[in-house]
C-alpha cells in the first residue's frame, strides 16, 4: 500500500475503516468456503481417503508452522475391508508404493496404506514381489506414535494375512511382536484393530508354521504380551487337527499349557484352560494317542490323569487335572 493510500485510509472515519475491513473479511470467508473439487473428484478417482483439515477461524491461508500443527487435525478415514474397491491401475500405483509408504508425510503414508490394502485383496499376485520390502515399511508405520497411522497400519496388517496367508511367514516376526505390542496398550481402538488383526492372522496363517513362531512371546516378559499370545496359540492349535497335533507332539502342547496356568493375567490361563480342555477331548477320542495296554495292564495306564502324570511334573499334573476334571464334572452335572 503506498503512502498516499495509507494516509487517506487514516483520513477516513473509524466507522468507514472498521466497514471496509469487515467487508474485506466476508470477501475472504466466502472464498475459503467454495469447495476445491478437483481435490475431492482426485481423491475419489484413486480410492483414497478424503482427510479433513480444519479451516481457521478467517479463512486466512496457513503458512509454514501454522500448517505443519495443524497436520496433527487431520481426520483419517478408517475403511473396512468389505468397503475397498480394486484399483484402476494398478501398475502406476505399485510404482508409487514403496516412495509413498516412506513418505515422511503420514496422510501420504496412510492413503498408500489403503492401497496396499487394495492390492492385497483384488491384485495381490501384482504386489506378490515386493511383499517382503512392502512389510518392512508396514512395520515402521506400526511403530510411529500417531495413532491415526498406527492403526490403519494394523488393518493393512489384518488384509495382508487375510490375502498371503504362508507366503507371509518369512517376514512375520517383525509384523508378529509389534502386533502384539499393539493389542497390549492401553489406547482402545488401537488395542482391539490389532486384536482383529491378530484374529485374522490365526485364522488364515497354517498353524503349524505359526506356533513356533508364537512360542517364545509365552515367556515375554510384558505379562500383556504373554496374555495375547496365549491366546493366539489357542485359537491356533485347533487348526492343526488330529494329525497335526500328533506331529506337533501333544505331550509338547501339554507342557505348553500347563506352564501358562501359572500366569499372572486371567486371559493367559483362560486360554491355557481353554487348549487343555480341546487336548483332553483330542486325547480320549484319538486311540492313535491312547498308549496300547495289555492284559496285564490296569485300565488307568491309559487314562488322561496317567498321561498328564508321565508327561508334567507332580504340580503342574495336579493343576491340569484340577482344570480338566472340574470342567468334566461341571459338564456331567449340567447334562
Amino acid at each position: 500500500m503506498s503512502q498516499k493510500a495509507l494516509r487517506d485510509l487514516n483520513a477516513l472515519p473509524g466507522s468507514e475503516r472498521k466497514i471496509e475491513s469487515a467487508n474485506k473479511g466476508n470477501l475472504m470467508k466466502h472464498i475459503s468456503e467454495i469447495p476445491n473439487e478437483n481435490t475431492e473428484e482426485c481423491c475419489r478417482q484413486n480410492n483414497a481417503p478424503l482427510v479433513s483439515v480444519p479451516a481457521s477461524e478467517n479463512g486466512a491461508a496457513k503458512s509454514g508452522n501454522e500448517a505443519g500443527n495443524e497436520a496433527g487435525n487431520v481426520e483419517i478415514e478408517y475403511i473396512d475391508s468389505e468397503d475397498l474397491n480394486g484399483l484402476e491401475d494398478v501398475d502406476m500405483t505399485l510404482k508409487t508404493i514403496l516412495t509413498g509408504l516412506d513418505s515422511k508425510d503420514w496422510v501420504l503414508v496412510c492413503e498408500t496404506l489403503n492401497n496396499v490394502r487394495r492390492l492385497s485383496l483384488f491384485h495381490k499376485e501384482a504386489m506378490l514381489e515386493m511383499v517382503g520390502n512392502v512389510i518392512t515399511l508396514l512395520v515402521k508405520s506400526l511403530k510411529n506414535p500417531r495413532s491415526a497411522l498406527c492403526k490403519t497400519a494394523i488393518m493393512t496388517s489384518a488384509d495382508m494375512f487375510h490375502a498371503y496367508n504362508d507366503q507371509l511367514i518369512d517376514f512375520l516376526d517383525p509384523l508378529l511382536v509389534q502386533l502384539l505390542l499393539k493389542a497390549s496398550q492401553d489406547k482402545k481402538f488401537v488395542c482391539e484393530a490389532a486384536e482383529r488383526a491378530l484374529i485374522s492372522m490365526t485364522t488364515w496363517v497354517s498353524p503349524s508354521l505359526l506356533l513356533p513362531k508364537l512360542q517364545p512371546y509365552l515367556k515375554h516378559r510384558n505379562p500383556r504380551v504373554r496374555a495375547k499370545a496365549s491366546m493366539c496359540f489357542s485359537r491356533s492349535v485347533p487348526r492343526l487337527g488330529i494329525e497335526g497335533i500328533k506331529a506337533y507332539g501333544i505331550d509338547n502342547l501339554i507342557q505348553t499349557a500347563a506352564s501358562q496356568l501359572s500366569d499372572h493375567l486371567p486371559e493367559s490361563r483362560e486360554a491355557a484352560r481353554t487348549l487343555l480342555l480341546e487336548l483332553q477331548s483330542v486325547y480320549e477320542r484319538s486311540p492313535e494317542f491312547t498308549p496300547s495296554t495289555t492284559v496285564s495292564d490296569s485300565p488307568e495306564a491309559s487314562s488322561w490323569e496317567h498321561f498328564c502324570q508321565s508327561k508334567l511334573s507332580p504340580i503342574n499334573a495336579q493343576a491340569v487335572l484340577r482344570v480338566t476334571n472340574i470342567t468334566r464334572e461341571a459338564l456331567v452335572i449340567g447334562s
